[in-house]
């Protein structure tokens, strides 16, 4: 245990001679370094919280509006129009030059005058020697106080007027090609208060307030979206039981829940993160955490440990530059600003398990990350005093751990199945046997890691030539073995044998676009900065002195091993009965849904019905993933995308009499209907997340609804989401047309329905992951890939684009 000697900054022993003191100078060297580090962190977060809370503002800017006040005195202009003599006057008064000139003169004359000397400090506060003691230092300091309140109250109206102006979303919801004149004088007036270089979170307190929408506007927009789903029976008892609630019941929470909009910065987001998330009792593999893909098209290298430790360093620099707050903020269409308020949680961040509700523990930083492999867990650390290790040292120590021949300790290999299993289950062990000892400074070393490392022994990669390599690569990512990941930390990092990687993430502190974020600027980083060998290592020479990983120690009885060995059957079961297919869609991607002069999204989206119905022979409740980041803390919404206009495209397409024009005018008006509710959830008047927030007020007030009891309880059998892709321009995609990753995908959230992601990748190419159960006798994920792929065909025939070559 050398590398746990050489943590320990001083030792003592009593001894008949008295103490014995031995201290570390290297340790104490680090502690040293350690702290300089920490304080430098504290400074930057200080400067950054002045310079956020001003921006549009700068202390540049301050300074002109002061010298501009002093330069105008000199030209005898009063800009102030008599304030500055307001504050001159509300100045304590110092001793003026003339008062000390004539009691300088009387001690001289009349020495016998009784007059004496009096120190400054013992004189009455007027009277005192200080900074106003003369009149010009006075005018300097009434005008700078002037120009300070100038200064604030120009930040303030800046900021109210930006915050007025992304209250407009009008833009929109306007044709492309068609904007109006109101819209491009909004689209200058955004540019000219956004203009200066913003740091991550400098629009946060402009950023507008999510909306609560009308109650009768959400119902009226629910029924509109269950109506293709009902026969005319089943929907006339829907519709009383809406208008029921509507006009008794729904008032009286809509109060609550304007007051709470008043109130709280987002009325969503707090509830949905609680209930949806930390206060489930069932597992979060396959339920809740989805994976990420990495590139797919590009290799970079074999060598395992030389691919993650550009990883990682690439990983912590993206995090300083979080801390720093040197990340751009997202803008839709170059000018908006997206919330970024989930990206603080990014790192240093786990879940950690309770009997009633789970909670996210956030550290302001953490200097290692918690790495498994083989059954064993280690620490390694990311700094050496206060520098980052390079990419070659990191490669170095994550090769130790390749090497290390040590075999797990009782209970050890399958511990992380405890984060796979029930949450009450694993919140009773931890409590009963990880709350003292050696086992509470092991799992502290996991749960305050940066984020967590699994290596792998198998190797997967997506062969383009055997199309079941991705599934099989998606399935590792997803669940892996079921204990070879800490499915709590915010994200686990996966690297397989063969270099590639991975990512499974928890969903409860963000969405997909933030650890997607991540991950492009991570593999661009490595792909184009830093590099590698042509042994494929990573640049540079390692340094042998650096401590090994410290390799952490347990002591888990056999009643705890049982609990585990539980945890891990549950956990099993669920990973066993996930199908997941996974495929590249080669004939046509962006590029010639575009020459059909519609979104892609929408595109995909009545594919998706159209395959669905072929699949089921009905339609069913749709939920479409968007995102509502344009407000202040805001996260998802939902678009239904079974619409009236989405059904009658299908069923003509099904009947198959229908002229191609014909079919053409209602698959447009699908698109548009699709575009239209898309918007609308991104602006804040959807319809789930207000009919949520009504069923929480109404369990707190202990109302009845037998409307809201039976809207939340319905299934969505066919969940679905689109990947982002490209969103900090790491990398020209024209010019790099394989840096392409293939997405990610997550777990079905109906037993009997199907879970859909897709990444439109580029001009020629989509992605499908597509999931389902094999305990349902009414689904199978590739037969509904297939659909998929039909679909998708049959469409772009109708407009009769030619397709690319695969």
């Amino acid at each position: 245990m050398a590398e746990a000697h050489q943590a320990v900054a001083f030792q003592f022993t009593v001894t008949p001679d008295g103490f014995d003191l031995r201290l570390s100078r290297e340790a104490l060297k680090h502690i040293y370094l350690s702290g300089i580090n920490s304080w430098k962190k504290r400074l930057i977060r200080i400067k950054n919280g002045i310079l956020r809370g001003v921006y549009p503002g700068s202390p540049t800017s301050w300074l002109v509006v002061v010298m501009a006040t002093v330069g105008s005195s000199y030209c005898n202009m009063d800009v102030s129009l008599g304030l500055v003599s307001c504050i001159q006057r509300c100045l304590p008064e110092g001793a003026s030059s003339e008062t000390v000139h004539s009691h300088h003169l009387q001690s001289q004359n009349f020495p016998n005058a009784g007059l004496e000397w009096i120190p400054c400090s013992a004189r009455p506060f007027s009277d005192r020697c200080g900074p106003y003691q003369t009149p010009q230092t006075r005018a300097l300091f009434s005008m700078a106080i002037f120009s300070t309140g100038v200064w604030v109250m120009g930040i303030f109206f800046f900021r109210q007027t930006l915050k007025l102006l992304l209250s407009y979303h009008g833009w929109m919801f306007e044709m492309h090609g068609r904007t109006s004149h109101f819209t491009k004088i909004w689209a200058i007036c955004v540019r000219l208060l956004s203009s200066r270089r913003p740091m991550l979170y400098s629009f946060q307190t402009s950023l507008p307030k999510l909306p609560v929408p009308s109650v009768r506007a959400t119902i009226q927009r629910y029924l509109e979206s269950v109506r293709p789903l009902l026969d005319d029976v089943e929907y006339y008892r829907m519709e009383t039981l809406a208008r029921e609630f509507q006009y008794k019941t729904a008032p009286r929470l809509q109060k609550y829940l304007v007051l709470k909009s008043w109130w709280a910065t987002n009325y969503v987001s707090d509830w949905w993160e609680e209930y949806i998330y930390l206060r489930g009792r069932s597992p979060i593999i396959v339920n809740s955490n989805y994976y990420v893909m990495d590139l797919v098209f590009i290799k970079n290298t074999d060598v395992q440990a030389a691919r993650l430790g550009n990883i990682v360093h690439a990983m912590v620099m993206y995090r300083r530059k979080l801390d720093r707050e040197e990340i751009k903020p997202v803008m839709a269409l170059g000018m908006v600003p997206m919330c970024s308020y989930q990206m603080e949680r990014m790192f240093n961040t786990t879940r950690i398990p309770g009997k009633e509700t789970d909670v996210l523990q956030h550290l302001t930083d953490s200097r290692h990350v918690a790495v498994y492999h083989k059954g064993r867990f280690f620490k390694v650390w990311l700094y050496e005093g206060s520098r980052l290790l390079r990419p070659r040292d990191l490669e170095m120590q994550f090769q130790r751990i390749l090497d290390d021949p040590s075999l797990p300790q009782p209970g050890e290999e399958k511990l992380a199945a405890l984060t796979a299993g029930g949450r009450v289950e694993w919140a009773q062990a931890r409590q009963a046997f990880f709350s003292s000892g050696k086992n509470k400074a092991a799992l502290d070393a996991i749960e305050r890691a940066a984020f967590f490392v699994a290596l792998d022994e198998e190797s997967y990669r997506y062969d383009p030539e055997d199309e079941a390599s991705l599934s099989l690569y998606g399935k590792a990512l997803l669940h892996g073995n079921c204990y070879n990941r800490w499915f709590d930390k915010s994200f686990t990092l996966i690297s397989f044998k063969n270099g590639q990687l991975g990512l499974n993430t928890e969903h409860a502190w963000a969405d997909a676009p933030i650890i997607g974020h991540l991950w492009e600027f991570v593999l661009g980083t490595d792909s184009f900065h830093l590099g590698y060998t042509e042994s494929g290592h990573c640049l540079g020479k390692p340094n042998p002195a650096l401590a090994p990983p410290l390799r952490l120690q347990w002591d888990i009885p056999r009643q705890c091993q049982a609990v585990i060995e539980s945890s891990y059957q549950v956990a099993r079961a669920l990973a066993d009965d996930v199908e997941l297919y996974c495929f590249q869609f080669l004939p046509f991607g962006k590029g010639l849904i575009k020459k059909c002069r519609t979104s892609p999204d929408a595109f995909v989206q009545i594919a998706l019905q159209l395959a669905h119905f072929r699949d089921r022979g009905k339609f069913c409740l749709t939920y479409e993933a968007s995102m509502t980041r344009m407000f202040r803390e805001g996260r998802t919404e939902t678009v239904r995308s079974c619409t009236n206009e989405s059904t009658a495209f299908v069923q003509a397409m099904m009947e198959g009499s229908h002229m191609k024009a014909d079919l053409q005018d209602l698959f447009r008006k699908a698109a548009e209907k699709h575009q239209n509710m898309y918007r609308l959830a991104m602006t804040g008047a959807g319809i789930d997340r207000h009919l949520f927030c009504l069923y929480v007020v109404s369990k707190y007030l202990g109302v009845s609804s037998p409307f809201l009891a039976e809207v939340l309880s319905e299934p969505w059998r066919l969940s679905t989401s689109q990947i982002p892709q490209f969103q900090i321009r790491m990398f020209d995609p024209d010019q790099h047309p394989n840096h392409l990753g293939a997405g990610g995908g997550f777990g079905p959230v109906a037993d009997d329905g199907y879970g859909v992601s897709y990444m439109i990748a580029g001009e020629n190419t989509i992605f499908f992951h597509i999931s389902s159960k094999f305990s349902s006798s009414e689904t199978n994920a590739q037969r509904f890939g297939n659909h998929i792929r039909q679909a998708l065909l049959d469409i772009a025939d109708l407009f009769q684009v030619p397709k690319t070559d695969s």
